[in-house]
């Protein structure tokens, strides 16, 4: 299992909040709904996504936009338009001067704008709470995140634009799905580009000494690593092992472990019912108490208190 494996495997839309917006200019949408991500897709038209430190970036039909909360940002026909729209948390919707919409309104299913033929038409999806997605995710991401048509070369957009009116049973599980689906697609795309700004330990996993230890820490978590059989089986020293795991990765092998070991623990303890004794084996830890010691030194809560918050979200 790989590096980029892991990193996506965390998405998972639950009710996403999910819309097409159809829009004539001038327009323009300041988003400050903290969410901890959007996917923006540009179906017709043009748009410029304006982050508040950054340059804007001008889409195009079957360009992506992916903004990482909950630093707010501008999404407009033009940079120099002014607000029209403010979108606060919980999607709710107010004029800049805090009063209810008049002119924008519902005109289909999951459709919000002017008419269905305005110009311009963009998908967006919303993961609406942290624990939707992996933190080494949103770690890794800057705060928005341009993949361009021709790189994404998929017919995600398309299918995801010809879903989202739907009203059928089941509809949303499906569309939860397309959008978790275009999510990676994207994702995979801007990490696989040369100005993408990946961390450290995703470029290290091409080194052919340092990529094989983290393949093998990826795939059994659980094991008994220690740093020389992690050593021996990627094939070199444990002196040389270590010395070039800290300086591409930027923390020595065990450390990581232990990071990557507690992340998967939150994981398991918001997404299952499994027991914490049953979680910490899962993970590479000997008991419940070992897991919880360790747990709260990393998070500051117990996973007690940890599965106790997310269930509440």
């Amino acid at each position: 299992m790989d590096a980029l494996v892991n990193l996506l495997d965390g998405p998972r839309a639950r009710g996403a909040f999910l819309l097409r917006a159809v829009l004539d200019p001038p327009w323009s949408l300041r988003i400050q709904d903290r969410a901890p991500l959007t996917l923006m897709a540009l179906v017709r038209g043009s748009a410029w996504a304006v982050p508040d430190a950054g340059d804007p970036v001008r889409l195009e039909p079957g360009d992506i936009a992916i903004a990482r909360g909950p630093d707010a940002y501008t999404v407009a026909d033009d940079p120099n338009t002014p607000w029209q729209v403010v979108v606060h948390p919980g999607q709710g919707c107010s004029t800049p001067s805090g009063e209810p919409l008049r002119d924008l309104t519902d005109v289909g299913v999951r459709t919000w704008g002017t008419d269905l033929g305005a110009s311009m038409n963009m998908l967006i999806g919303t993961y609406q709470v942290t624990g939707e997605i992996s933190g080494r995710l949103l770690a890794a991401l800057p705060a928005l995140v341009v993949v361009r048509q021709a790189s994404l070369d998929s017919p995600l957009v398309e299918l995801l634009a010809a879903e989202i009116g739907k009203d059928s049973p089941g509809q949303e599980a499906v569309l939860d799905r397309l959008l978790d689906l275009l999510l990676i697609a994207s994702l995979r795309a801007w990490f696989a580009s040369p100005d993408a700004l990946a961390p450290a330990w995703y470029q290290a996993h091409r080194d052919p000494v340092v990529g094989r230890a983290l393949q093998l820490l990826h795939h059994d978590p659980a094991f008994p690593w220690t740093v020389e059989s992690l050593a021996t089986r990627s094939g070199v020293s444990r002196a040389g092992l270590a010395r070039r795991f800290t300086d591409l990765v930027g923390e020595p092998p065990m450390k990581y472990l232990t990071g990557w070991r507690l992340a998967m623990a939150a994981d398991l303890l918001r997404e299952s019912d499994a027991t914490i004794a049953s979680v910490a084996r899962q993970v590479g830890y000997g008991s419940a108490f070992a897991l919880s010691n360790a747990f709260k030194r990393q998070f500051d809560v117990s996973p007690q208190e940890h599965r106790r918050v997310e269930a509440a979200v």
